[in-house]
């Protein structure tokens, strides 16, 4: 006859899991258990439900690159005038004649001709 609770020694050994990790997934409440005063224990369809809700699927980074470079690119987007006006963009963020020219002195909030007071 198969026991219907098991004990943590038995759960490790069940589920190949050390003793110490099956304490702290208790601790924290992360696994399904009893406890009958200082003991606990261990059901094993309980255990099996809760192994079953901790499958993962299993991802494949290289098949899911290729499907995203497989996929056909817009033909609305042109590299090169991308390419373009993002260089635009960048030049322009530096110094332009509207900023204001560099050998002017600005003085009680007016700008002086050619540096004279």
């Amino acid at each position: 006859m198969e026991k219907e609770y098991l004990k943590i020694n038995e759960l490790s050994e069940y589920l190949g899991i050390k003793q110490s990790t099956l304490y702290f997934h208790v601790e924290n409440g992360n696994i399904p258990f009893y406890k009958v005063g200082k003991l606990i224990r261990f059901k094993k369809q309980d255990i099996e439900q809760w192994m079953a809700g901790n499958k993962k699927e299993v991802f494949n980074l290289k098949k899911e690159s290729l499907k995203k470079l497989r996929k056909p690119i817009n033909p609305k987007l042109d590299i090169r005038s991308l390419a373009k006006r993002t260089i635009d963009e960048e030049k322009g963020k530096g110094y332009t004649s509207n900023h204001g020219r560099p050998d002017r002195i600005k003085g009680l909030r007016k700008e002086v001709e050619n540096g004279a007071f």
